[in-house]
């Protein structure tokens, strides 16, 4: 009986937890709301862990994909084909970069905070191009 109950408790706690994880839609635009070029709508998202992110196809030409060294220590990166839609669920806590990796040098990034962090001293300091790191500092300034 008690093994009976604990295993019920157990399951509706694993149950509830996952009724409470958020999904976040990102749009991969050629032009935004506000008329910047070749961006994610929204640009910065706060997600909580097991969150799920799900970049929508909504243009063409573009893909979303974790930017070289802008991911947390210790989690694993991801990266969407070309014109496709890609679902992640982040558990890992910390600042990720998602890129558009053909139109990364034009700015096409977006953040994406998980947990109650900041992000990391060192985050822009590998090879960004000059547009994508003023985004990405616009997009963490609010931190």
């Amino acid at each position: 009986m008690i093994r009976t109950v604990t295993t019920g408790v157990a399951l509706a706690t694993l149950m509830a937890g996952a009724a409470f994880a958020e999904t976040f839609e990102v749009k991969m635009l050629n032009k935004g709301s506000d008329g910047e070029r070749m961006v994610f709508e929204p640009a910065f998202i706060q997600a909580a862990p097991g969150d799920t992110i799900k970049f929508l196809a909504s243009d063409k030409g573009h893909n979303a994909e974790t930017g070289k060294g802008l991911i947390p220590e210790g989690a694993e990166g991801f990266k969407g084909k070309i014109n496709q839609e890609i679902e992640i669920t982040l558990d890992a806590e910390g600042v990720y970069g998602v890129i558009c990796k053909p139109h990364y040098a034009m700015g096409m990034v977006m953040t994406i905070v998980v947990g109650d962090v900041q992000p990391p001293e060192d985050f822009l300091a590998g090879r960004v191009p000059k547009k994508a790191k003023k985004r990405f500092e616009a997009q963490l300034a609010g931190l």
